[in-house]
């Protein structure tokens, strides 16, 4: 179980391509989806009654819709990974956003990426 902490979040939408070598269509042809990536800052106390500052975190946000939208994603897939599923892609937003998210007072992330309604990836570590 978790320690107890804050949190803050935030989510925007996105869509882009991505293509799973080696399936039958449609997963194995470039086909899109619409994302949702969501973002979850924690911190175990706050530091002037916030856990980190929203506006960083909804610029950072914007930065990787930026890259991403329209893009076939392979553009970002991590060496070591033959594909960019929802979870490698995960890790990847969870490693663009590191950096902003530390400096702007976050302890832990966690973020989401949603591929339909009901089905996402995940990564999560601290900061």
């Amino acid at each position: 179980m978790p320690e107890p902490a804050f949190e803050v979040g935030t989510a925007a939408s996105v869509r882009a391509f991505h293509v799973m070598p080696g399936m039958p269509g449609p997963e194995g042809t470039l086909h899109s989806h619409d994302y949702r990536i969501d973002v979850i800052v924690r911190r175990a106390t706050l530091a002037d009654g916030m856990v980190c500052d929203l506006d960083v975190l909804d610029g950072a946000l914007a930065r990787v819709v930026d890259t991403v939208a329209g893009e076939d994603l392979d553009t970002i897939r991590p060496e070591g990974f033959d594909a960019v599923t929802v979870e490698v892609f995960a890790k990847w937003v969870h490693d663009v956003l590191r950096e902003a998210v530390g400096g702007a007072g976050g302890e832990h992330l966690t973020v989401r990426v949603w591929e339909s309604d009901v089905a996402y990836g995940a990564y999560a570590a601290d900061l």
